[in-house]
């Protein structure tokens, strides 16, 4: 392709088409299945402190003066229950991949909430921690396979101008998922019953049912119809999402580009893994290990650390009502990712990556300091510490908690992007599962454990530091760009230089087509 912009016509999506809300609450809709992601991942941090599930599945000991309940979670059954939901999802995500080009987005995410509800129910139904651990696998792998399809399915079918805060919004359901997870576990944490632990976990059946009846009603990805050859079919689905008519000059545009950057796609051949990661002049390469390495880096923000063992954190670290502070973490860390959702197409992906890296690096080092300097009684020194966490949360939500599945809905080309982004949602998963089951021997005092404590949080600071420099080589400026003016992004320049290169795209509104037709007709005057 030419190494420049061109100019050419009235683009998708451009002013007059902003305010076709019907596709928007389509595409934003989809967003729900975050919910299933963040309240699964928030009911087993209260849940392993309950008293009931603590006598099912946790270990007798006599040692009522450190455990007064008599039953206690040793670190590798902890880790076990904690991390196996991830080992789960990475599985989940890989499949992803076969799941999205086969069947489709829209009907692989309605194949997730039923394998999500397998799991549920075995988790509900369970007597023993075998089939329990069993439930989180399934439960896992449907989290799993909607965190590949969903953020895909909606950077398919997003208005480019607005692609940024929708795909945000799967971040924002996974928050407000863990919000409900910390609100029910706090109302049913006293009974003194199964229902303890069964009500918030029976729950999700309601999360599941809720999406599948979604889809029902929203139409397939326009790009993957194309892919498929279903060209009609995909002229009535980007009519939907555009509300215009499906011979629209419009939708015609839109489809003419999608049908351009996938020919070029295509002239390679089927595309498999190993074509994820070839060196080429769209840098395919650096696309893919960026979207596996921003999801790895996400991870090693240490967010999970709160959400999956804040309750016993808090606890250990002195403060009375650890669930209370549980509930205040995720409210901030839900509302705090409304300001990153405009801030995403106002500020754009690039500069608030670094600036959050930036300021939870500070708050890390400072907790841990603090952690480590002052003693469990010193009431203030406890609640300096709680603000910080607070601080450093809503630096997460509204930054690196939304944006990192923004990137990876954005960068890859359509012919890899199923597999691209199974591979990113896959590496969140793989560092999930690590983080989550090394935590408790980082964490906890005893034989086999470290007993870092609060000072783990030296080492979130410094893959904080380390988020600031892989954001700073490695991730381009992508706002307001459709997903085929991202490849050329790509291809004619770098991430250090993708904010002014990514200014003249806009501003000469190029189209994918157009340098086809240009680059085919400079052959053709060179044939004569």
């Amino acid at each position: 392709m030419p190494g420049g912009p061109v100019a050419a016509g009235g683009g998708i999506n451009a002013s007059g088409s902003k305010n076709k809300l019907a596709g928007i609450a389509m595409t934003a809709f989809a967003a729900f299945g975050g919910i299933l992601f963040g309240y699964d991942t928030g009911t087993i941090a209260g849940i392993k402190q309950m008293p009931d599930w603590l006598r099912k599945f946790g270990v007798h000991t006599t040692d009522t003066t450190t455990y007064p309940l008599g039953y206690y979670l040793p670190s590798s059954r902890e880790s076990l229950v904690v991390s196996i939901l991830s080992a789960g999802t990475f599985f989940g995500a890989l499949l992803g991949a076969p799941v999205a080009d086969i069947l489709g987005r829209r009907i692989g995410i309605m194949v997730s909430c039923l394998v999500f509800s397998l799991g549920v129910a075995l988790q509900t139904g369970s007597n023993n921690l075998a089939t329990f651990v069993v439930g989180r696998v399934f439960a896992g792998g449907g989290v799993g396979l909607v965190s590949t399809l969903i953020p895909m399915y909606q950077s398919e079918c997003s208005p480019k101008w607005i692609r940024g805060a929708v795909v945000a919004g799967y971040q924002w359901a996974i928050t407000i998922g863990l919000l409900l997870a910390s609100v029910i576990n706090n109302a049913t944490k006293n009974r003194p019953n199964h229902s303890a632990w069964q009500i918030p976990i029976s729950i999700q059946f309601i999360w599941a049912f809720i999406l599948t009846l979604g889809m029902f009603y929203l139409p397939e990805s326009p790009r993957w119809l194309i892919k498929k050859g279903r060209d009609e079919a995909a002229a009535r689905a980007l009519s939907r999402l555009t509300s215009l008519p499906p011979d629209d000059p419009e939708v015609e545009t839109e489809l003419n580009d999608i049908r351009a950057a996938l020919a070029e796609e295509q002239k390679l051949g089927d595309s498999t893994y190993i074509d994820c990661f070839r060196f080429s002049d769209n840098k395919i390469f650096l696309r893919t290990m960026s979207g596996i390495l921003i999801q790895a880096w996400q991870q090693l923000t240490g967010i999970n650390f709160i959400f999956y063992y804040g309750t016993t954190f808090f606890q250990n670290s002195g403060i009375k009502n650890p669930f209370l502070i549980s509930v205040a973490t995720n409210i901030v860390n839900c509302f705090m990712t409304l300001p990153g959702m405009w801030g995403i197409e106002r500020f754009g992906r690039r500069s608030l990556l670094l600036y959050g890296a930036v300021v939870m690096c500070i708050c890390e080092f400072i907790v841990a300091i603090v952690g480590v300097t002052i003693s469990v009684e010193n009431q203030s020194g406890q609640q300096a510490l709680i603000a910080l966490v607070c601080i450093y949360i809503a630096a997460f939500a509204s930054t690196w908690g939304p944006i990192a599945w923004v990137i990876c809905g954005e960068i890859f080309p359509l012919n890899i992007r199923a597999k691209a982004m199974s591979l990113s949602a896959a590496s969140n998963w793989l560092w999930n599962f690590g983080i989550g089951y090394a935590t408790p021997y980082l964490v906890n005092s005893g034989p086999g454990n470290a007993d870092l404590g609060v000072k783990v949080f030296f080492i979130w600071g410094s893959t904080c530091a380390g988020c600031v420099i892989f954001t700073y080589f490695c991730i381009p400026e992508t706002k307001g760009l459709s997903l085929e003016q991202v490849d050329l992004l790509y291809q004619n320049s770098t991430p250090i230089t993708s904010v002014r290169y990514r200014e003249e795209i806009i501003a000469q509104d190029v189209h994918v087509s157009d340098i086809k037709q240009e680059a085919e007709h400079h052959d053709e005057v060179e044939k004569v």
